[in-house]
């Protein structure tokens, strides 16, 4: 894994994202993510962003108000059956794994932290069904703490403009950590997500209408509209 060697024009580069979606948003107010959606409550926060794992935004926000309503803290979710957490997850992908690793997490957290969730990156990466892009969206959106959440679409993004190369997520969040300007590092995942989903798409990217088009060497890029 490495960077490029290069540096990104990193104020341009977010100010150019920031100014995108907030006229996105005076129009669509889906442009907020589902971990937003539950900003400052790290209960929700945890279990809506394993719900959205390999699931889409509306379903996995669907998913996560039928079991926030039902179980809107450890000690609720505990009170319901593995089968109950998994009808109300349901559609999202996986839902039965994700059902026992949410009932899991809450007996974990009754049991050794006082029902409350850890703000620290190595004690969430311990718990049942938690990878870093789950840690990280916690860390960020729960306690506002600083961290880089890295998805498909940030791993995507980040490659194919060129501002690193990287093999895998996990690769790309060191890599950032390193030459992102930490004052970015909270916004780039809520930003480059919308990005991803709506103009820079894993295939055939609208580059015509790119914001960032010339901060992007377009790697990889067979074909756009």
């Amino acid at each position: 894994m490495t960077d490029t060697g290069k540096t990104p024009d990193w104020d341009s580069i977010i100010a150019a994202l920031k100014n995108w979606r907030k006229k996105l948003g005076d129009a669509d107010p889906s442009v907020t993510t589902v971990a937003e959606h539950y900003k400052k409550d790290p209960w929700a926060v945890l279990v809506s962003t394993i719900l959205s794992l390999r699931t889409k935004d509306e379903v996995t926000l669907k998913a996560s108000r039928a079991l926030l309503d039902k179980a809107p803290n450890p000690a609720a979710a505990l009170k319901l059956s593995e089968k109950q957490i998994a009808a109300l997850a349901y559609p999202a992908g996986f839902y039965k794994t994700k059902a026992a690793n949410i009932r899991k997490i809450a007996s974990i957290l009754l049991e050794k932290n006082g029902g409350l969730v850890p703000s620290d990156m190595d004690a969430l990466l311990e718990l049942p069904g938690v990878g870093r892009k789950t840690a990280n969206l916690v860390v960020i959106e729960a306690f506002g703490k600083y961290g880089i959440c890295v998805d498909i679409h940030v791993h995507r993004i980040s490659n194919r403009t060129g501002w690193l190369s990287s093999k895998t997520p996990e690769e790309t969040e060191m890599i950032l950590r390193k030459i992102l300007p930490k004052k970015f590092w909270k916004t780039i995942n809520a930003i480059l997500v919308l990005y991803g989903q709506r103009l820079c798409r894993p295939v055939s990217p609208f580059c015509s209408q790119c914001v960032i088009k010339a901060h992007c060497v377009r790697a990889g890029v067979e074909k756009s509209r």
